[in-house]
């Protein structure tokens, strides 16, 4: 149960540090972005600094956490900048793996059956986060299929509408449909 906390902490605390891209990266600019990843790296330099003063496992710790915190930044500021549904899975993909580094490196401090039983929780956790990331991406590709396809419908019934007409009347018609419905 504790091993549960640990990894649901780690998990917590490293998804609160990424807000902070995204707020740099909101419009999606070069500018923005970049400014993003300079954040990102400053942070971590901080974060890197704090573990200093410590030792051990709690050190390793700390490290991992601190290039956990910086992957999510410069992940959210990419995917935020690319602004695709591709983007965004390769970025919690990529956050999964940095999640995963942090709880395996917290497994190191126990030994025995606890040790394999917080590795294995790890690896789920990671397995978890990667599925639901592919899982996110093909409903977002299904719903712009959906989409596409209702749109292609709307603009097969428009034009049927404009078949009862004639001359510059359809023609406007035809026009209009088009502009409605993006085609």
């Amino acid at each position: 149960m504790k091993i549960k906390k640990i990894i649901a902490g780690v998990l917590i605390g490293v998804a609160g540090f990424s807000g902070a891209s995204l707020a740099l990266a909101a419009d999606g600019s070069k500018a923005s972005y970049s400014a993003a990843q300079d954040a990102a790296d400053a942070t971590y330099k901080a974060d890197r600094a704090r573990c200093d003063s410590l030792s051990g496992n709690g050190k390793d710790v700390c490290v991992k956490q601190a290039e956990a915190t910086r992957e999510h930044s410069k992940q959210d500021a990419k995917a935020e900048y690319k602004n695709t549904p591709k983007a965004l899975a390769s970025a919690r993909k990529s956050e999964a793996d940095a999640d995963y580094a942090v709880a395996r490196e917290k497994c190191d401090s126990l030994a025995g059956n606890a040790k394999d039983v917080c590795i294995k929780q790890a690896k789920a956790g990671q397995a978890n986060a990667v599925a639901n990331a592919d899982k996110q991406l093909e409903i977002t590709k299904a719903n712009a299929d959906a989409r596409e396809e209702r749109a292609d419908a709307r603009y097969k019934v428009a034009l049927a509408k404009c078949d009862a007409l004639a001359g510059a009347a359809k023609d406007d018609c035809v026009t209009t449909a088009k502009a409605a419905l993006n085609k």
